[in-house]
Formats: structure tokens, sequence, C-alpha cells
């Protein structure tokens, strides 16, 4: 076994003679990394993710075989923590299009191929629209419209969001400035990455963005994942209290797909809950997805927090969400990402109204 540098190992197996086995042994050692370790009077869990290649199918030389575990490594970290890929051929067809998108993502900005798009969060008593959220679109030159899926992990992984998110939150805050003087006094949420969320300047980019803007702090939302927001918990307290001080509204994003315990949760300094689109698809067919959206609606309020469903997409889910006093919704069924030419428009026809007669959809 060998380090090879930052948080990165090799362990080089001996007479493994299938996948099988390779595939057991990075189970014997991923069992070793979480027992709990001691360390300053504090117990820490450690996991690791392992990217394996096989002599000969992999590669006959060593630059080759740690390349491709390298790859496979990559696939695994995806995959979520606490996992282990095998290399497959494929994959390098799709490192090699991943290092293609990367390159032109470092350039993209420079190239103003970068741009928001801006989904409507309706409130379900009234109509009318609360917020919007704000969504970064790439438009590549020689791919076209590039899916966030696509690119976001890129730039989480490589650091380029350092960069982007800036520019997303100066964009935001300057377009909802835009929507006040247009006499619409609606808040944008921006979606804050993991790696933003625990980053020292944070603080300093958002005051920067709404003194460049000139907006009050209570028309900016951001976004945040439950996941992320366990990663360290102390920190992300002190930094959601330095956003709050502001005057900033922070929410929970993708809530129920992480792993907070009601005990941290109540800690945290937020405003809102956002209920995962996994859960509200099925939500008027499955009894379980209907429990647990119901149960976060009731958690929620009882922590006097607000609720959004995001993901409404029929007006079953909707109906539903209304029945049981969901504050908030956003998706398709109201209204796609629309450009911000569009948003004034879309704007002007949601003002505040009777709408909940029949559980109805926005029109």
């Amino acid at each position: 076994m060998a380090r090879v540098g930052g948080d990165e190992f090799t362990v080089v197996i001996r007479n493994v003679h299938h996948p099988v086995d390779t595939a057991k042994v990075a189970e014997l050692i991923q069992a070793a990394l979480r027992e709990p370790l001691m360390a300053g009077g504090r117990e820490i869990f450690v996991t690791g993710s392992i990217g394996i290649s096989i002599y000969p199918n992999d590669g006959t030389d060593v630059e080759t075989l740690l390349r491709n575990s390298d790859t496979a490594l990559h696939r695994a970290k995806e995959q979520g923590l606490d996992s282990f890929r095998l290399f497959a051929a494929s994959m390098n067809a799709e490192a090699v299009q991943r290092l293609r998108l990367e390159s032109e993502l470092r350039r993209a900005l420079a190239r103003d191929e970068l741009f928001v798009h801006y989904q409507p969060v309706v409130d379900l008593a009234t109509g009318e629209i609360q917020g919007m959220e704000a969504l970064l679109r790439w438009r590549n030159a020689e791919h076209g419209l590039v899916a966030p899926s696509e690119f976001v992990p890129i730039a989480e992984r490589t650091g380029l969001l350092s960069t982007i998110g800036p520019f997303v939150l100066k964009k935001a805050c300057a377009q909802a400035k835009a929507w006040q003087r247009e006499g619409n006094r609606v808040s944008v949420a921006v979606n804050i990455s993991p790696r933003q969320l625990h980053h020292v300047d944070l603080v300093r980019h958002v005051v920067e963005a709404l003194d460049g803007a000139g907006l009050e702090a209570s028309l900016l939302e951001l976004e945040i994942t439950e996941s992320s927001a366990m990663q360290n918990p102390e920190a992300t307290i002190q930094t959601l209290n330095a956003l709050k001080s502001l005057g900033v509204r922070v929410s929970i994003d993708d809530f129920g797909m992480g792993y907070s315990s009601l005990s941290q949760l109540q800690r945290l300094p937020i405003d809102t809950l956002k209920i995962d689109r996994s859960f509200v698809r099925d939500i008027s067919t499955d009894p379980g997805d209907a429990a647990i959206a119901t149960a976060v609606i009731t958690l929620a309020h009882s922590l006097r927090l607000k609720v959004v469903a995001e993901g409404v997409e029929t007006q079953e889910q909707l109906a539903f969400l209304a029945a049981h006093n969901c504050d908030r919704v956003q998706g398709f069924l109201l209204s796609v990402p629309v450009a911000d030419d569009r948003c004034a428009e879309l704007l002007a026809s949601h003002r505040p109204g009777p709408w909940r007669s029949g559980r109805g959809g926005v029109g």
C-alpha cells in the first residue's frame, strides 16, 4: 500500500484471479475504514471510495493501471460516499468527454455562454408567485445546451464553482432588483453548492452581490442541501448565522435525501424546508411517499418553517399538497424555468387573489 498524494492511496493486491475477489477485498477495506476513531476526545467516522483496475484486462503497465483505477474512483465518488467501482472500458470514453467539457467550461464565462433561467415558487393559498429560483444554464457553441447534471458536478469537483457561484449570485440579485423596479417584490433563490457553503469567502460574495445590485437582503434566499449542511454542522451553523445577520433567508433543499437528525435540524438557522421531488413524484399513489411528505410538512410547521414542494407536475400532486397544508409549490405544472426576458410576463399573470377553490393549478 502507498500514499500517492492528498487523501488518495493505492493498494496492490497479488494473486487475485477473479473480479469478484477484488470486490470482496474492497468491501473489507471499506469495513475497516468505517470503524470509529477517537481524536481529541471525540468519535470520528471515516469512509472511503475505491476504484479498481485489474491486470492485464485494464492495462499492462503501471501508468495505465493507475489511470484506469483513478477513472473508476471518480465514478465511485459520483455514486456517493463509501462506494467502489471496477474499471470498464466505456469509462474511458466518458472520461474523455468529461475532460472536454471541463476544458470548455473553464472558458464558458469568458465566452458569455453561462446564463440564468428562473422558475417560480407559488403560494398555494393565493396563486401568487412568492419567489423565483435561479437555475444556471450553459449553451456551448459545440455541444449546444449542456444539462446541469453534466456540468455542475464538474464545476464542483474542479473548483470552478468558486468563480461561477459569485456570477450566479450577482446575476440573480440584479434580476430581483429589476423586478422590484417593475413593481414586483419577489425574492430570488440561489443554490449554494457544498464547496461554496464551506468556502471562507461565501459571506463576502453574498454581500458584494447584494451591494452591487442594491437589493435588500430579505429578497435573497440561499438554498443548501441537507447533506452539505451535515458535512460539518458546527461550521455550517456559524456560516448560516453570519448570513442570517445580513437578513438573508436560508432554505434546506432536497430535504429527506440526507441524514440529519432532528436535534441537528432544529439548530440550523433556516427559514424553509423544500421537499425533494423524489417524494413528490408518486405522492398521490404511493402511501410511503405520501407519509413522508405529510411528516415533513408537519415537522416544518412545528419548527415554524415554511414548506416548498419541488417537482409538482400533475393536478393530483397539487391537490394532495394543498389538502395537507403545504405552503408553496414549484414545478413544471406551474411553469418551466424561463429566461429573464419572460419573467415580467410570468409575474404579471400571477397576481394575488383567490385560487384554492377546487385546488386547481396556475393558469
